[in-house]
C-alpha cells in the first residue's frame, strides 16, 4: 500500500477521463483507450506534469519554500504547469528555458506566451554552440546561483529538474497508474503507450504497472522517445522507478526488462516536426475530433500507429494512449509545428 504521509498537494481535477475511441479501433482493428490527461488542470493547457507537481510541490510546501526554480525549453509543458501550479499555490516561479526553438519575443506565442501571462521570471539559456546536456548544466549552475542570492535575502527556494524527473515527481505516475485500473476494471490492458522526454513519466508508469498490474497478465509499458536518448538513460529511468516505489512505501523492483523505449519516431530531434507525427496527428483529429501536439503526443501516436500496422500491437489487443497534452505547441513557432493541414 503506498504511504498516506507523502507530503502532496492538490492541483489537478482527478480522476482524468479515460474513453474508448470507437471509430479509430475500428479502422486499426484493436481496443483503443485514450487516458486524458490533457484534461488535467488546472487551467485549459494542463496536462500530465501536474501529477508529478502535486508531489514536487507538496515537498517544496513542506520545506516551507516560497519560491520554484525550474527548467525547460522555451515551449516547455513542464515549466508552464510548474508556473500555473505555483501560481495556485501562491508561489514565485523562476524558469530558465533552453532556446532550441527560438522565440520571436516580439510575437509571443504557445507556453512562452502563457508563462509570461502568469508572470513568471524568465531567463532564457542560448544553444548557440551548446549542446543539450552543456545548456542544461549552464542553467543548472545559474540556477543554483541564483537560488543562494535569494536565500541571502530571506527566501526559501525549491529546484526541481527539467521535466520533474525524479523520484518524488514519478510517484504521480505510480498512482496514476492505479487510477487507469480502477477505471477499466473488467479490461485486460495489453499495453500503456506515451511519450517519453525526460524519463520521469515512464518512470512512475513502469513502476505503477509492477505494482498495480495484474501479475498473470503485465501490462507493457511502451514508451515513446521524443528526442535521443543514450543507453545509461534507461537504467535512470529504472532507478527513478524504485526510489518511486520506496518513496510511497511499497517494496515492488522493476528492471531493464520491465522497460520498452523506441527511439525510431522523434525524425530530426526535439521540437522538430516530423512527417509520421504530422499524419499521425491529422488521423485522430479527423477520425475522433481529438487533437495532438507536434512534439510529444503525435509522435507518440505515431509510433502507436506504427506497432499496429507492423504487429507489434496484435490484433484485438486492449491499448491505452496516454494523452499527455501540451496542445498549446500547436500555436507555438512555425519551425516546431511544420506543416500540420
Amino acid at each position: 500500500m503506498a504511504n498516506q504521509q507523502v507530503p502532496k498537494v492538490s492541483l489537478g481535477f482527478f480522476p482524468t477521463p479515460v474513453h474508448r475511441l470507437n471509430r479509430l479501433s475500428d479502422q486499426l482493428g484493436i481496443n483503443l483507450y485514450l487516458k486524458r490527461d490533457d484534461f488535467t488542470g488546472p487551467n485549459l493547457f494542463g496536462g500530465n506534469k501536474i501529477r508529478k507537481l502535486e508531489y514536487l510541490l507538496g515537498d517544496a510546501m513542506n520545506q516551507g519554500a516560497d519560491t520554484v526554480i525550474t527548467f525547460g525549453a522555451t515551449q516547455s509543458n513542464h515549466a508552464m504547469e510548474t508556473a500555473v501550479a505555483a501560481r495556485k499555490l501562491g508561489l514565485a516561479t523562476i524558469l530558465y528555458l533552453e532556446t532550441i526553438t527560438p522565440n520571436d519575443q516580439q510575437d509571443d506565442r504557445g507556453n512562452i506566451l502563457i508563462d509570461k501571462i502568469l508572470g513568471a521570471t524568465i531567463h532564457y539559456v542560448s544553444m548557440v554552440d551548446r549542446t543539450e546536456s552543456e545548456a542544461d548544466e549552464v542553467a543548472m549552475q545559474a540556477a543554483l546561483k541564483e537560488k543562494a542570492r535569494l536565500e541571502a535575502d530571506g527566501h526559501t527556494v525549491y529546484i526541481i529538474p527539467v521535466g520533474g524527473a525524479t523520484p518524488i515527481g514519478s510517484a504521480g505516475f505510480v498512482m496514476g497508474f492505479k487510477e487507469l485500473t480502477e477505471q477499466l476494471p473488467d479490461v485486460t490492458i495489453d499495453a500503456v503507450v506515451h511519450g517519453s522526454g525526460t524519463g520521469g513519466t515512464a518512470a512512475g508508469l513502469i513502476a505503477g504497472a509492477k505494482a498495480f498490474g495484474r501479475t498473470d497478465h503485465p501490462t507493457e509499458i511502451l514508451s515513446m522517445n521524443v528526442s535521443p536518448k543514450p543507453v545509461a538513460h534507461y537504467q535512470k529511468v529504472v532507478d527513478l522507478a524504485n526510489v518511486a516505489l520506496a518513496y510511497l512505501g511499497m517494496d515492488n523492483q522493476v528492471n531493464l526488462g520491465d522497460t520498452h523505449f523506441d527511439q525510431s519516431y522523434y525524425g530530426e530531434g526535439y521540437e522538430i516536426p516530423s512527417e509520421a507525427g504530422s499524419a499521425a496527428i491529422r488521423l485522430l483529429a479527423r477520425t475522433e475530433g481529438i487533437l495532438t501536439d507536434p512534439v510529444y503526443t503525435g509522435k507518440a501516436f505515431a509510433g502507436l500507429l506504427d506497432y499496429v500496422k507492423s504487429g507489434k500491437i496484435k490484433p484485438h489487443s486492449n491499448v491505452v494512449f496516454w494523452h499527455t497534452g501540451g496542445i498549446s505547441a500547436l500555436f507555438a513557432e512555425h519551425q516546431m509545428v511544420g506543416q500540420i493541414y
